[in-house]
């Protein structure tokens, strides 16, 4: 008979009369790795908040059981003082705390009322040990990478005594090393009989490491698989409610000549004027070509992308932008705009979209002079406009002024991507496009992205998931260490050739 250390029972949740969850059921083995699946906006977040506690008891329908005793969690601190601790996509770290103080934040490790450092700093230690982190714990949380932040995250749980782990998107941000540490890792807490909960969109994860996945859609569970019966197939066809036979939409590329050509680019660090973060760079693309740049985390590619748009990133820029081999002025991102350039973030949260604003105005704030006369601000046709690129978009929303906070992932990048399209950009640089979406989303965007390079526009993919660079681009360039190290046609390309280059001191082409 198996030994649940959670059951969740006919959970329900609505918002404003609208059911995000209905009648959703989950059972977590003690000591399993669980997936929870699904697409954006399919409930998984949501439920996970039920489970600690951020929607507190009497806000949703149903019970929890933990442990075999029903739980009322009324806030987080409830569910982490039984041993339940949610990570979050966005980590909840202080980058100006140390790694230590970020541990102990809020579980301060004091005695009569002064915090104890030598004993917080030995714990700290111990902690670090156990995520197998390798950093002095008077670190700075903003002087470490991402994926030791995750671990940093990590230690903070197991500072709780932590018996149920809940990860959600634990990998977005991670390049293929650092991911498959952490995941290691979770196999290791499966040992120890520690339980995990995943959310992820990286199928091919999931199948490596999950024991058993539930699937969700709208809001409902739709099966949960045994491991015998899990494969990316299965998982897609419960998720998005049939077979998706292609990742990818079809690529019949009709290619013009060179349109858009930087030449010598080098870029230094924006605050140490000596490190240089691109050097002598040399990048071409033709009209209706989709371009990749392949590399690891820190290799310099979103250092390139956004010093070209505009010097938006850098210091000490030297090198030149030509477009239909005429040279352009890209000094500050309104002169990219007007030469026609386009950036997409790879952090939409932060610096893709004004999360307090609506839909509508999200969608035309780098468009204002479009929609004006006289710097008047005509609303009739900003509503129309942003209409139009909802529908275009297939965006999935209740109206326009919906703010963009609440939208999922998926939807949140297609109004980023309505954003620039609406200035009618000829140069399209698109990075991490589809970071933490799901693979139906994922595909929407691949036919939008398809649709602009069949328009004529020059697009450049930066992705960490080479299955999506050789999916979609037609000519790829690796980086390593701020240099270009490779060019390779789609053709020539598979994962293993792609890495070998991403790791190469020197330029090469296959």
């Amino acid at each position: 008979m198996a030994d649940y250390i959670l059951e969740m029972r006919n959970i329900v949740k609505e918002f404003s009369g609208i059911r995000a969850l209905s009648d959703v059921n989950l059972k977590i083995e003690r000591g399993e790795i669980h997936a929870l699946c699904g697409e954006n906006g399919a409930g998984k977040s949501t439920l996970m908040n039920v489970l600690s506690g951020l929607y507190p008891y009497g806000s949703y329908e149903g019970d929890i059981v933990y442990n075999g005793e029903p739980c009322k969690f009324k806030n987080l601190k409830d569910s982490e003082n039984e041993g339940i601790v949610i990570i979050h996509q966005e980590l909840a770290l202080s980058p100006y705390l140390s790694v230590s103080e970020n541990i102990f934040l809020g579980n301060e490790q004091a005695k009569h009322g002064i915090i104890d450092w030598d004993l917080t700093e030995k714990k700290t230690t111990n902690l670090l040990k156990t995520v197998g982190l390798r950093v002095n714990p008077n670190t700075l949380v903003s002087q470490i990478g991402v994926g030791q932040q995750q671990l940093v995250e990590i230690a903070k749980a197991f500072s709780k005594s932590v018996r149920l782990l809940i990860l959600d998107e634990p990998t977005a941000a991670l390049n293929e090393e650092e991911s498959a540490n952490l995941l290691e890792l979770i196999k290791e807490f499966r040992r120890q009989g520690i339980a995990s909960i995943i959310i992820s969109h990286k199928l091919n994860e999931i199948v490596n490491v999950a024991d058993r996945i539930t699937i969700l859609r709208d809001g409902k569970t739709i099966e949960t698989l045994e491991k015998e019966a899990i494969n990316e197939d299965r998982i897609i066809r419960g998720m998005v409610g049939r077979d998706l036979t292609n990742r990818y939409p079809e690529r019949h590329p009709n290619l013009g000549d060179v349109y858009f050509e930087v030449k010598d680019w080098t870029v230094h660090h924006p605050i140490d004027a000596h490190r240089v973060m691109n050097e002598k760079i040399n990048f071409k693309i033709r009209k209706g070509e989709i371009v990749g740049i392949a590399g690891l985390m820190g290799a310099g590619r979103t250092e390139f992308a956004m010093s070209v748009f505009g010097r938006s990133y850098g210091s000490n820029i030297s090198g030149k932008v030509f477009k239909e081999g005429q040279e352009i002025s890209v000094k500050d991102v309104p002169a990219a705009i007007e030469n026609g350039l386009a950036y997409v973030s790879e952090d939409r949260k932060a610096l893709g979209l004004n999360l307090l604003m609506d839909i509508r105005e999200n969608t035309t704030i780098a468009s204002l002079g479009k929609i004006s006369k006289k710097g008047v601000l005509d609303k009739e046709k900003e509503v129309q406009i942003a209409e139009e690129y909802r529908k275009k978009m297939r965006t999935k929303t209740s109206s326009i002024y919906q703010k963009v906070s609440s939208l999922s992932g998926g939807n949140q990048q297609k109004v980023v991507l309505a954003k620039w399209l609406m200035t009618e950009p000829d140069v399209l640089f698109l990075d991490e496009p589809t970071r933490g979406i799901d693979v139906g989303a994922k595909y929407e965007i691949y036919t939008i992205i398809e649709e602009m390079a069949a328009a004529g526009k020059c697009v450049c993919i930066i992705s960490s998931e080479l299955p999506e660079i050789l999916g979609m681009c037609d000519r790829i360039y690796t980086m390593n260490d701020g240099k270009f190290t490779g060019e390779v046609l789609r053709k020539d390309a598979n994962q293993e050739s792609l890495m070998n280059l991403m790791t190469r001191e020197e330029e090469g082409v296959l």
